[in-house]
């Protein structure tokens, strides 16, 4: 697993959840600056899935649960396709803020998956 890859996908979820929350709790309704930091949230999530099914095959198996790694990274890759399509049929505050949550949602679980990959084994 890259590592370098998996922190700047946690980071960009971080920063475009915040982004998300603040402008929803600001009254703002969803935009293109909302739909668009989802929209790089996700193929942040395609290209880990790319990297999840290229690591192996040379040379850099996970360390732990390859079920748990993979029901977090199908989970994180479903998150924000949903939380823009609820906020282009609601287009109302909350659901930008609802896309925040989403994005904060899979900066935890890139993080967990990072860790899965890489964790020790005693």
């Amino acid at each position: 697993m890259i590592e370098w890859f998996a922190y700047v996908q946690v980071a960009v979820a971080v920063l475009a959840g915040l982004l998300c929350v603040v402008l929803g709790l600001a009254g703002r309704v969803p935009n293109d600056l909302v739909l668009g930091s989802l929209a790089l949230v996700e193929l942040l999530l395609i290209g880990q899935v790319v990297v999840a099914l290229v690591a192996p095959a040379v040379g850099n198996p996970p360390t732990g649960s390859l079920l748990e790694f993979w029901v977090y990274l199908v989970s994180a890759v479903l998150l924000p396709p949903a939380a823009a399509f609820w906020a282009l049929v609601d287009r109302g505050r909350w659901a930008t803020v609802v896309c925040g949550v989403a994005a904060l949602a899979v900066a935890v679980m890139v993080y967990r998956m990072l860790q899965i990959w890489t964790m020790q084994q005693g």
